[in-house]
């Protein structure tokens, strides 16, 4: 496992009153939103594979973005994307798999033909996951969406080397994790539902993700995860 852990100073958040980086100079930018669990995915991976100091941070205000991003570096306009090397990339997923075969430091996926179908097929669904318990938060999610937690419950048991999803950590964690870390504190705060209640793996890997610095450096503020999800879901 990874043992970086560098303290690393965010820097600020730039919106539509803010100049740009020397756009296309060589300097690898990863842009994104602290809050986005899109772009969590892409930060995790670049920590995980210590290139804190390859790959600059450019934080970008979601509703208030600088006009310079879509006009000059990414017509799409979302977030997160990579500058490297004259082009941009944009879409976690895909940034997911660019930076772990385009940069050094550890491998994030494990040279075994049996775990990369699994992760193919965990990251496949993931989509279905997340729309699912999302969705669940307009109507009962304690019954609605405990068929999704069971299925991560039941991934998780699939190898027993590790309490990750392929065992050790992987691509398909840096997929999922910010999302079970968003739906694990609406839930309990809300509906006061614990999803690690009666699985145990679940709560293994809750527990076991958080000691890994590169994505506790990572985690939202909980508070204002609160206050948005409410905002979205709850507002009469």
């Amino acid at each position: 496992m990874a043992a970086y852990n560098v303290e690393e100073v965010l820097p600020p958040v730039l919106d539509s009153t803010s100049e740009s980086p020397p756009l296309f100079d060589g300097t690898t930018r990863l842009y994104l939103n602290y809050e986005c669990p899109f772009c969590q995915r892409v930060w995790i991976v670049r920590n995980y594979k210590g290139l804190h100091d390859k790959i600059k941070l450019i934080a970008i205000h979601l509703r208030n973005k600088p006009g310079w991003y879509k006009e000059k570096l990414y017509p799409e306009n979302k977030v997160p994307s990579l500058e490297h090397n004259g082009k941009v990339i944009g879409e976690s997923l895909d940034l997911i798999k660019y930076l772990d075969s385009n940069f050094e430091g550890p491998a994030l996926l494990p040279d075994v033909p049996a775990k990369q179908n699994f992760a193919k097929e965990l990251v496949a669904n993931c989509g279905t996951f997340i729309n699912n318990v999302f969705t669940s938060f307009r109507g009962d999610p304690v019954k609605e969406a405990g068929g999704e937690f069971d299925y991560l419950e039941t991934a998780l048991g699939k190898f027993d080397d590790g309490p990750f999803f392929l065992g050790h950590f992987s691509q398909v964690d840096t997929v999922y994790v910010p999302f079970i870390e968003r739906f694990h504190i609406f839930l309990q705060e809300v509906w006061k539902y614990d999803i690690t209640s009666g699985r145990p793996k679940l709560a293994a890997y809750i527990q076991e993700i958080n000691k890994i610095d590169a994505y506790k450096n990572t985690k939202c503020n909980p508070k204002a995860l609160v206050e948005l999800y409410t905002s979205w879901y709850l507002a009469k």
